[in-house]
């Protein structure tokens, strides 16, 4: 990868720089290259997949597109969909930090692409001195500071056959490099590693991500440890993803670049900045979806909807027992349910997860460190137990789940986190007429109009404002590994998300 960094000091103060420059769109106010420019399809130019198409002085057109913007930061990500010169893969950072006293601002401005044999270094001075240092000086032109004379772009460039006459999209015509946290053995998290990868294009029906965001989910785990034989090291983990579609496959329809989506399930990698996948799992997000919220939403929002309206169809006047109440699909079964008209029990491991899950529906909480939940329980309900459990935690709650179900009570065992299951006294179950389900995500969503089906309903929970998506903890993708440490620990809450 061809990398080009430059940077300087504007002399004012780094938010009324930052309120200069934040607009994705402003360069046609100030970059000498850029004679037009708009946003496609009429979107806030500060949304993140806003795509804005503009037209140089030399005439060539360019399509670039928003992938991160962070006020807290004073920071944003953009990549070139379209353009005249072979800046293949092109991604680019702006970030401002304040100088000293914040009176000052100090710019940083970085990219790297792909380019043609032999052009690395025409391309470097293109982007760095004619792009890069041409945009600092119109910057300080516009904050009344002098600036030393510069080259600027040819007017002609276009008609000299060089780069410029050439035609290259983001992501198009071969091999990617990336990062990936690669599972190397199976075991703990320090197994887990920050490798350079190679993203080959997209092979038939497939689509090239660039994900802004990855989900993370106890199956991770299992899938670390070799509980589910998923994957064979070393290779990258994770289920859950959302980005910006870089290009496409032969035979791919219903996708395009910039289109923003998001996927749950397998092929299991979703540990990784760029990565290829089937299309048969992916979903368009909707405009009122962010992608951070898609990846943390998607698998633990699709494994609620089946839960709570196909495995076990809960109803009003239901009582329904959710363990682990404020983790990532406890926390979507309190809303639901409680939504729906069921008296919501949730078992929960310190006050302040109680106080989570309580606002999310979570008509009794439990702390089961200081309760015994079966107890409580039958408190609550007068003895009567609750007619459906939702139980992730498996080996060290699952008989007592039963002492707390209702008579033709049914438990659900969706998880293990306690431990492998051991084998159930299913004759006992005749004492309540009970029954249980050990549902598996695939038999629900793993066909793409069950998929298509059941995030259609959950986009339109998230929209109504049925559900809150609670991103309970964010981590650097390389951080995954914290990441697990910390789930494995049950010291999260809500959702947890890797920002690559």
């Amino acid at each position: 990868m061809t990398k080009v960094r430059r940077s300087t000091i504007i002399d004012a103060p780094v938010d009324q720089v930052w309120q200069f420059m934040r607009d994705f769109n402003g360069h046609e106010r100030w970059h000498p290259a850029v004679t037009e420019s708009a946003i496609e399809e009429g979107r806030a130019a500060d949304r993140i997949g806003a795509v804005r198409r503009f037209k140089l002085k030399d005439g060539g057109q360019l399509r670039e597109q928003l992938l991160t913007l962070s006020d807290r930061d004073r920071r944003y990500t953009y990549c070139i969909l379209e353009a005249p010169i072979p800046l293949i893969g092109y991604v680019s950072t702006v970030e401002l930090r304040p100088v000293t006293d914040g009176e000052r601002t100090y710019w940083d401005w970085r990219c790297e692409f792909r380019s043609p044999p032999g052009e690395e270094a025409e391309l470097t001075a293109l982007v760095g001195e004619q792009i890069y240092e041409a945009g600092f000086d119109a910057v300080k032109r516009a904050f009344n500071q002098p600036v030393m004379p510069r080259p600027r772009l040819a007017p002609d460039a276009a008609a000299t056959g060089g780069p410029m006459m050439r035609m290259a999209s983001a992501g198009t015509g071969g091999v990617m490099t990336g990062h990936a946290v690669i599972l190397e053995r199976h075991g703990g998290p320090e197994n887990l590693a920050w490798q350079e990868i190679s993203v080959p294009p997209p092979g038939p029906g497939e689509i090239r991500l660039r994900q802004t965001a990855v989900g993370v989910n106890f199956i991770d785990i299992y899938c670390r440890t070799g509980y589910f034989p998923m994957v064979t090291p070393p290779a990258a983990l994770g289920m859950e993803g959302a980005g910006i579609v870089l290009d496409v496959g032969e035979g791919v329809t219903g996708f395009a670049p910039g289109d923003r989506v998001a996927y749950a399930g397998p092929p299991v990698g979703a540990y990784a900045e760029i990565r290829n996948i089937p299309t048969d799992l992916v979903v368009p997000l909707p405009p009122s979806i962010d992608e951070e919220t898609g990846a943390a939403a998607l698998l633990k929002g699709m494994t609620a909807e089946f839960l709570l309206h196909r495995c076990h169809k809960v109803k009003e006047g239901d009582i329904v027992l959710v363990h682990a109440a404020s983790g990532g699909v406890g926390n979507f079964l309190c809303q639901w349910a409680s939504h729906i008209g069921a008296t919501v029990i949730g078992t929960v491991g310190s006050r302040d997860k109680a106080r989570l899950a309580l606002a999310r529906g979570c008509a009794h909480p439990i702390v089961y460190s200081e309760e015994d939940f079966v107890a409580r329980v039958m408190e609550i309900t007068n003895g009567r137990g609750a007619d459906v459990i939702y139980d992730a935690i498996g080996r060290d709650n699952i008989n007592r789940s039963f002492e707390a179900l209702a008579v033709r009570g049914h438990i659900v065992s969706f998880g293990q986190a306690s431990g492998p299951l051991e084998p159930l006294d299913i004759a006992g179950f005749a004492t309540k007429s009970a029954k249980i389900s050990r549902p598996n995500y695939g038999h629900y969503a793993g066909a793409p109009e069950q998929v298509r089906a059941s995030s259609a309903r959950l986009f339109s929970a998230i929209e109504r404002g049925i559900l809150k998506v609670d991103v309970g903890q964010r981590f650097a993708l390389r951080d995954a590994a914290e990441a697990h440490r910390r789930l494995e620990a049950r010291e999260t809450t809500g959702s947890t998300i890797l920002v690559p």
